[in-house]
C-alpha cells in the first residue's frame, strides 16, 4: 500500500488490515498462490481491461467457513455464516509470545474481554510475502475462555489459529464447537490496542470453505 493509500484511508477514518494481493503474497505450502490472467487490455488496444483471478480462497486476510474444519449443519460454508460475525465492535489486543507458541489465557494479561470480536496482534508473521512456520497459534482453552465471555469472532495476524505443522487442528475444532468465527491473515502492525469497529465482510461464495475479505478498522466514537 502506498503512502497516498494510507492517507486516503486515514482521511476516511479507516485502518486497512489487508495485505496487497500480488503474486508475491505467501500462501500455505501446497495451496494456490494468486495469479492474474489479463484477457483483454486497453494498453494493447482493447476496448476494456478484463482479468481472471486464480487463487486459494484462504488468501491474505480471509474469513474461514466452518466447513473448512467441520461437517454437517453446525459447520456452515462461508456464504451461510452469520454476517454479524464480521461487522461490529471489536477489541484489538497485543500479545507478546514466543515464536511458534500457542497463545494462552495468561498471555492476554489484563486486557479486558469486553467486546464480541477480539483481534489478536501477535507480530509473529510480520511479512505476508515470506512464508514462515514460526507464527503463533491459539490454545483450545483460550477459545473457550473467549467464548464464555461472549466473543463471537476472533481475528489474528497469522495464517492460522493452529500452528503451521499441526495435523490435529485443536483450536479450529474448539472454534467449531463454540460457534466462534475465525478471521486470519490480518495486518495488525502499527494498530494500537483498543476498541474499534471491525468490518471484514466475506464474499457470498456458495459452498466455499473461506473467502478473502477487505478488513478494516474504524475508531469508535469516544474511544
Amino acid at each position: 500500500m502506498t503512502a497516498s493509500d494510507h492517507a486516503k484511508h486515514a482521511a476516511a477514518g479507516l485502518i486497512d488490515l489487508s495485505p496487497p494481493i500480488t503474486p508475491d503474497l505467501a500462501v500455505f505450502p501446497g495451496d494456490t498462490p494468486p495469479t492474474r490472467e489479463v484477457l483483454m487490455d486497453m494498453e494493447r488496444g482493447d476496448h476494456l481491461t478484463l482479468s481472471t483471478l486464480r487463487t486459494t480462497v484462504h488468501l491474505g486476510s480471509h474469513a474461514d467457513g466452518m466447513n473448512h474444519y467441520g461437517t454437517g449443519p453446525a459447520a456452515p460454508a462461508i456464504d451461510a455464516m452469520d454476517l454479524a460475525h464480521f461487522i461490529g465492535p471489536c477489541r484489538v489486543i497485543r500479545v507478546d509470545a514466543a515464536p511458534g507458541h500457542r497463545i494462552t489465557v495468561a498471555d492476554l494479561g489484563d486486557a479486558p474481554i469486553d467486546q464480541p470480536r477480539i483481534l489478536l496482534a501477535t507480530g509473529s508473521y510480520p511479512d505476508p510475502t515470506r512464508w514462515s512456520e514460526s507464527f503463533n497459534g491459539l490454545e483450545p482453552d483460550l477459545v473457550d475462555h473467549l467464548a464464555d465471555r461472549g466473543v463471537i469472532t476472533v481475528g489474528i495476524d497469522t495464517p492460522s489459529v493452529d500452528p503451521a505443522t499441526a495435523k490435529v487442528l485443536e483450536a479450529h475444532h474448539r472454534f467449531l464447537a463454540r460457534g466462534v468465527a475465525i478471521v486470519e491473515g490480518l495486518v495488525l502492525s502499527g494498530v494500537n490496542p483498543g476498541v474499534y469497529e471491525f468490518i471484514a465482510l466475506p464474499l457470498r461464495l456458495a459452498g466455499y470453505d473461506a473467502s478473502p475479505v477487505r478488513a478494516v478498522l474504524r475508531p469508535m466514537p469516544g474511544t
